[in-house]
């Protein structure tokens, strides 16, 4: 699932959908406040939560019915449409960044947003999924863009904002590989302390604001729900959540101290806001079950995007209306999800600008 160029095959289908997707998603946003930051590029590194399109064409997310809503068509994108870094985007007024793996197809003027190097399965360390760049990977491949002065990438980074998403492959990954509970505590720690160094060579290449995204609440997504009858989280990992969110949020203060930047490094508490939409009594949001996801697979061994081997019939079902469910699969938000949780977020964004 790395990071692949796009082949001659499927060239014309990327620069269409490059370039629709620059039309739709490039609305504007809000302005800075008189004398505030006002981000002229986005940068994007980590995990499925915020790519855009960097996967292999293989994956499931480059498969109908991705990006149901939003375009209409898959566009690699974890969801039925726009996710984290598409709503960041627009309330900084800039167009939703390119995807590296189609920065060769993209005009000067589409590379001026700036580049997205998140990919599913993406990790501070190497995942479970073959070929997925970690992020050090992710911060070489965008360093290497610098150095080689790439159209206008290097250009204006001071005035440049960085979008940092985990949501938890590295734990994942420890997991399948039979790492014990006990020694969690500890890896956690060494997780931290990478992703430390990692936010610290994205600040040291000239991005001077990096937004980092909390530990979302695992124990709610519908890969775990799922024995409840998406009724309840399982609380099992909480303390550990904690404790990563806890030791995200001191190395985040050090960085911070060591710049002489108080708001050089920021948190975004994706935590709180899904947890704060997920934790409610049934009915008081937009969200039937907001547990439950909308794209799911018809039984075991079959997910949201799968299909009969032989008959290539739709192994899978789809609500009858996105926007009232949550999350899209068992692991990600629908557009909506995400545009609920953004909106919960905004008011602590705007201590940046």
């Amino acid at each position: 699932m790395g990071i692949l160029k796009a082949s001659s095959g499927s060239l014309l289908y990327f620069i269409v959908l490059l370039h629709s997707l620059n039309i739709i998603s490039g609305v504007q946003g809000r302005t800075a406040k008189d004398g505030g930051f006002r981000p002229q590029k986005l940068f994007v590194f980590g995990d499925s939560y915020a790519s855009t399109g960097n996967n292999d064409v293989s994956v499931r997310s480059w498969k109908v019915p991705y990006g149901i809503t939003f375009p209409g068509v898959p566009t690699g994108r974890y969801s039925d449409g726009r996710v984290l870094t598409d709503f960041l985007a627009k309330y900084l007024g800039l167009k939703s960044p390119v995807a590296y793996r189609l920065r060769n197809i993209a005009t000067s003027r589409e590379l001026n947003y700036g580049i997205n190097f998140a990919t599913g399965g993406a990790g501070i360390f190497d995942t479970i999924f073959p070929g997925t760049p970690n992020m050090t990977t992710q911060i070489d491949l965008f360093q290497q863009l610098i150095e080689m002065k790439a159209g206008s990438i290097s250009s204006g980074l001071d005035s440049s904002l960085a979008l940092v998403v985990l949501s938890g492959n590295d734990y994942s990954s420890y997991l399948a590989r039979n790492g014990s509970i006990s020694g969690l505590p500890i890896y956690i720690s060494r997780v931290v302390n990478q992703l430390a160094v990692n936010l610290r060579r994205i600040y040291d290449v000239g991005v001077r604001k990096v937004v980092i995204s909390s530990l979302p609440p695992l124990g709610c997504l519908p890969s775990i729900t799922v024995s409840s009858g998406f009724q309840k989280c399982n609380s099992t990992f909480d303390p550990l959540i904690i404790l990563h969110n806890t030791l995200l949020q001191r190395a985040l203060a050090k960085l911070n101290n060591e710049t002489n930047d108080a708001s050089a490094f920021f948190p975004l508490d994706v935590h709180g806001s899904f947890r704060s939409l997920l934790l409610t009594t049934k009915g008081s949001t937009k969200f039937e079950n907001p547990l439950k996801p909308c794209c799911l697979g018809e039984s075991n061994g079959f997910t949201c995007g799968s299909v009969d081997a032989i008959t290539g019939n739709k192994m899978y079902t789809i609500c009858p209306n996105p926007k009232k469910a949550f999350f899209w699969d068992m692991e990600h938000p629908t557009q909506e999800g995400w545009r609920a949780a953004f909106d919960i977020l905004k008011p602590s964004l705007q201590q940046l600008l």
